[in-house]
C-alpha cells in the first residue's frame, strides 16, 4: 500500500504536551461499529468478564545524553541494547562522528564510537557496562521524550515519572508503551471487581517506533527489531482465558506486537524470548489478540498502520476525525481509543 494512504491533518494544538491527571481520567474513543465518547474509568463497562488486559512491563530508562566531542556538541539517544556496554544509538548531528571518535558525558562516563551503519544509527561501546552504566544512565541521562514534546535541554523533573507506567519493572526501553501510562491502582481494582484479568508481557520498545516511513510503498519499509518476552506460564493463562471464552485486551500496541509474534497459525500463544520485527499492515491476519487499547498515532506512522489493519483504515480515518473535531488530545501523553475488528462486538 501506499504510505500516503495514511495520511491525515492534526492541528498541532491537539498534541498532549503532559499527562492528564489522574490518569485514569483521559477521555477514550470508543470504536466498534459505531464510534462513542467515554473515558478511560468507564474500561470495566466496556469489556466482559473472563476478558484478560495484557500490559507491557518494561522500564523506560533515561536514554538520552548530552555529550561532547571535542569542542562540539553531540545529543545522542540510544535505542537498542547489544550487551556488554554497547548500546545502537541515534546521533543528533551524526555525519561530525567517526568511527574511533570518543564521547565524554561526564569526566567518569564516556563511550566510543565504534560503527556507524547505512540507517544513520551508530554503535557505542560506554566506559561501563551492566548496572554502573545503568547508575551512569540515571544519573546523568534524560526521558527520551519523542520529539513532538516540546522540553528544554535541560528537560522536565516531571517527565520521570509521567513518562512511566505503573507496570513498569523490567529495565530497556527507550520509549514508554503508552497506553499502559492511562492505568492507576483504582482504576486496576475496578477492573478485577468487573471480572476481568491481567497478565504482563515485556517489549522493549525503541525509539525507532518514532522514526518516519520514508518509503512511498508500505512493502519497502524496513521495521526496527525490539526484544519481547513472554513465559510459559503466562502464555498457558492467557491460551486457558481464551479457550474459555474470554478475550485478549492488548495494552497498547507494544503488547501487541510481540503477542502476535509469539502467536503460531492456530492462535495459540506460545513461549518467547527473541527479536521482532514484526510489521502490521492491512491484510494482517491476527491471531493473538481481540480488542485494542490504544493512543492516538502520529499520520504515515507503522503505528497508523498497524490500527488501521486491526479496525480498517476507513473506521480509523473516520475516527481520527472524529477525535480531532471533538478535540481529543494525540500522541504519548493523549487520550486513547478502545478498538474492536467490524461487527466483534
Amino acid at each position: 500500500m501506499r504510505v500516503d494512504d495514511f495520511d491525515f491533518d492534526l492541528p498541532r494544538e491537539l498534541i498532549a504536551e503532559h499527562p492528564i491527571e489522574p490518569r485514569d481520567a483521559a477521555r477514550l474513543l470508543l470504536v466498534s461499529d459505531s464510534i462513542a465518547d467515554r473515558h478511560i474509568g468507564d474500561l470495566p463497562q466496556l469489556l466482559r468478564a473472563g476478558d484478560v488486559l495484557v500490559a507491557n512491563d518494561t522500564r523506560v530508562i533515561p536514554a538520552r545524553l548530552t555529550g561532547t566531542r571535542g569542542a562540539a556538541t553531540i545529543e545522542v539517544t540510544l535505542h537498542l541494547d547489544r550487551g556488554g556496554g554497547e548500546w545502537r544509538a541515534f546521533v543528533k548531528g551524526a555525519r561530525r562522528v567517526k568511527a574511533g571518535d570518543m564521547i565524554r558525558f561526564a569526566d567518569d562516563f564516556s563511550a566510543e564510537v565504534i560503527e556507524k551503519s547505512v540507517e544513520g544509527d551508530v554503535a557505542l561501546r560506554f566506559s561501563c557496562e551492566g548496572a554502573a552504566l545503568k547508575s551512569q544512565l540515571e544519573r546523568h541521562g534524560r526521558m527520551p521524550l519523542p520529539p513532538y514534546i516540546h522540553r528544554s535541554r535541560a528537560g522536565d523533573p516531571r517527565d520521570r515519572h509521567d513518562y512511566q507506567t505503573m507496570f513498569a519493572t523490567k529495565d530497556g526501553a527507550v520509549a514508554a508503551p503508552t497506553a499502559g501510562l492511562h492505568f492507576t491502582p483504582p482504576l486496576l481494582a475496578a477492573l478485577k471487581d468487573a471480572g476481568l484479568g491481567l497478565e504482563t508481557v515485556t517489549l522493549h520498545v525503541g525509539a525507532g517506533t518514532f522514526l518516519p516511513v520514508k518509503v512511498e510503498d508500505t512493502a519497502d519499509h524496513r521495521m526496527h527489531a525490539e526484544y519481547g518476552m513472554i513465559d510459559a506460564a503466562t502464555a498457558a493463562r492467557l491460551n486457558a482465558a481464551r479457550a474459555k471464552g474470554g478475550r485478549i485486551v492488548s495494552i497498547g500496541t507494544t503488547s501487541l506486537r510481540v503477542l502476535e509474534s509469539a502467536a503460531d497459525e492456530s492462535g495459540e500463544i506460545r513461549p518467547f524470548a527473541a527479536e521482532t520485527t514484526l510489521f502490521i499492515t492491512p491484510g494482517y491476519r491476527f491471531r493473538a489478540i481481540d480488542v485494542l487499547l490504544t493512543n492516538f498515532h502520529l499520520p504515515r506512522s507503522t503505528l497508523f498502520m498497524l490500527v488501521s489493519a486491526f479496525a480498517g483504515l476507513e473506521r480509523m480515518k473516520a475516527a481520527y476525525a472524529h477525535a480531532t473535531t471533538a478535540h481529543y488530545r494525540f500522541f504519548s501523553y493523549g487520550d486513547a481509543c478502545l478498538l474492536f475488528p467490524a461487527g466483534a462486538r
